[in-house]
């Protein structure tokens, strides 16, 4: 991951913007067409906000308390952190 800071918005029609959760929902990842992202965990909304941008299959996570992260789109999932995200329909 680069520490390049880019400012990018995704198309409100982009597949990955939306809400991703894991099985038990307990963490909920929304990423926004914004390039901004809102997480919460279990009863703690917004206890991560930051931005992101996706790079084919690939997402990187800037925290805005200055940690990073990043994850992949496999087959129509998201593996990030040792976590599965699934799309919430």
């Amino acid at each position: 991951m680069t520490a390049q800071v880019q400012t990018e918005t995704q198309a409100p029609g982009h597949p990955y913007v939306g809400m991703w959760v894991t099985e038990d929902r307990h963490v909920r990842h929304d990423l926004l067409a914004t390039g901004r992202y809102d997480e919460a965990r279990g009863n703690r909304q917004s206890a991560y906000q930051g931005r992101y941008v996706v790079t084919g299959n690939h997402i990187d996570y800037w925290d805005d308390t200055g940690f990073t992260a990043d994850g992949e789109f496999i087959d129509g999932v998201l593996h990030h952190g040792g976590m599965i995200l699934y799309r919430e329909r």
